[in-house]
């Protein structure tokens, strides 16, 4: 049977693989709304990891904010200021839907560097 870092270190590694996907996407000529989609995926992970590493439920939820606030309320240390995590909520749903969401590769790096800071802040509170 999984036991908690086992189940954080499943969701770290899927988190891994679209933050990848990411960044490869913004490295080359798009489409560029497949990398912000991969980076509001990546998120959800990150965050969803520290839950489970903390031995709390996990919401079946694309909102990062309230993902967010439930991490927030174990480790009040975690800050997300400088994080737009309404924006990459957002790409949840738009990449998928909105035809007229045809992000530019900045507006994809942007996302990017946003899901590697949420990164370094989760993965340096897990020891895994």
């Amino acid at each position: 049977m999984k036991d908690r870092k086992d189940l954080a270190r499943g969701w770290i590694r899927k988190a891994e693989s679209d933050l990848a996907d990411a960044r490869r996407t913004v490295a080359s000529e798009g489409p560029y709304d497949t990398a912000c989609f991969h980076c509001q995926q990546a998120a959800e992970k990150y965050l969803k990891a520290f839950l489970a590493y903390h031995e709390r439920p996990i919401p079946r939820t694309h909102d990062l904010e309230e993902l967010a606030r439930l991490c927030s309320a174990i480790d009040k240390t975690l800050v997300w200021e400088n994080l737009d995590l309404e924006q990459l909520t957002d790409y949840a749903v738009a990449a998928r839907y909105d035809d007229e969401f045809w992000p530019e590769q900045d507006v994809a790096a942007d996302a990017v560097r946003q899901v590697e800071r949420l990164r370094e802040a989760i993965l340096e509170r897990l020891r895994l």
